[in-house]
C-alpha cells in the first residue's frame, strides 16, 4: 500500500484574476479568495464599484487591487492580465465570471445585436483571457481555470437564446480546454449556477423568487453568491488537482428535480 499523500487546501499566496469582479457572485468570489490569503486581481467594466471591492478586501486585511477591464476589448485583456501578473509576480487561478443579462425574442428587432453582446462577454471573452493567462499559467505550481456558465446551458427558457447560447458555449469550452491543457497540468472546469441572488436577479420580486424556488428547485430557495464563490474555491485548491473537465450545476438542485 502507498504513504498517505498529503495535499494543501491552502491558495494562500496565489494569485486569482475575477472578472465581474465588482457584485455579485464576482464580488463574492473575490473575498472568499482573499479571506483565504490569495492575491486577488478585482477586475470589471464598473470602475468605482471595482475599487470599493479591492477597498473592502483591504479593509479586511486581504490583498488586493483593481482593474477596469472590458472583457470585450482584446487590448483591454492583454494589458490587464499582463498587468496583474507583474504586479503580484504571478498569475495561478483564472475565475471567468463576467455576463450580462439579456433577454429578447428571436425575432425582436435588438436580436442581432443581443446576440453579439453575449456571446462577446460570456463566451469570446473567455479563450481571449485564457491565451493571455497562459504563459503565467504555465510557470505556475497550481494553474486552475474556472469558467462561470449557468444552468441555462443545460435548460433554457425563453427569450433568452443568446445567453443560453453562449453559456452552452461556455460548458463545451470547458471540456475542449481540460482536454487540450491537461497534460500541463492546467485544470480547467466549469459551475453552472441556477438561481442566485444577484444584480441580474434583484429586478425579480421576493413573492416570484420564493413560488419559483419552491416549485423548482429540491431546496425550495435561491442560492447566495456565496455558496457559488465556495465552489470556485473547492475548484482552484492545489489538492483538487485530479478534477479536470467537470461541469458542476450549483442550483439548489434545479437540475435534479423532475417534478
Amino acid at each position: 500500500m502507498s504513504d498517505f499523500k498529503e495535499l494543501s487546501r491552502s491558495v494562500k499566496g496565489l494569485t486569482v484574476l475575477v472578472t465581474g469582479a465588482a457584485s455579485g457572485m464576482g464580488r463574492a468570489t473575490a473575498l472568499v479568495f482573499a479571506s483565504e490569503g490569495a492575491n486577488v486581481a478585482v477586475t470589471d467594466l464598473n470602475a468605482e464599484a471595482t475599487q470599493a471591492v479591492a477597498g473592502e478586501i483591504a479593509s479586511r486585511g486581504g490583498a488586493a487591487k483593481a482593474w477596469t477591464l472590458d472583457v470585450a476589448s482584446p487590448g483591454d485583456i492583454i494589458r490587464v492580465v499582463n498587468d496583474v501578473a507583474a504586479h503580484f509576480g504571478s498569475l495561478d487561478i483564472v475565475i471567468n465570471n463576467a455576463g450580462i443579462s439579456v433577454r429578447v425574442a428571436i425575432d425582436g428587432d435588438g436580436y442581432d445585436a443581443a446576440w453579439d453582446r453575449a456571446l462577446a462577454v460570456m463566451l469570446t471573452a473567455h479563450p481571449r483571457i485564457i491565451r493571455a493567462a497562459l504563459p503565467h499559467l504555465r510557470k505556475s505550481k497550481s494553474p486552475r481555470i474556472v469558467n462561470i456558465a449557468s444552468t441555462e446551458a443545460l435548460g433554457a427558457t425563453a427569450l433568452n437564446s443568446p445567453y443560453s447560447a453562449a453559456k452552452g458555449g461556455v460548458t463545451s469550452l470547458t471540456r475542449s480546454l481540460a482536454v487540450e491543457l491537461g497534460r500541463e497540468g492546467i485544470t480547467v472546469n466549469c459551475i453552472c449556477p441556477g438561481p442566485i441572488r444577484t444584480a441580474i436577479t434583484e429586478r425579480i420580486s421576493e413573492e416570484h423568487k420564493t413560488i419559483y424556488a419552491k416549485r423548482r428547485t429540491a431546496l425550495g430557495r435561491y442560492g447566495n453568491p456565496e455558496e457559488v464563490a465556495h465552489m470556485t474555491l473547492s475548484l482552484c485548491l492545489p489538492a483538487a488537482s485530479f478534477l479536470t473537465g467537470a461541469v458542476i450545476p450549483v442550483d439548489g438542485g434545479l437540475m435534479a428535480r423532475n417534478a
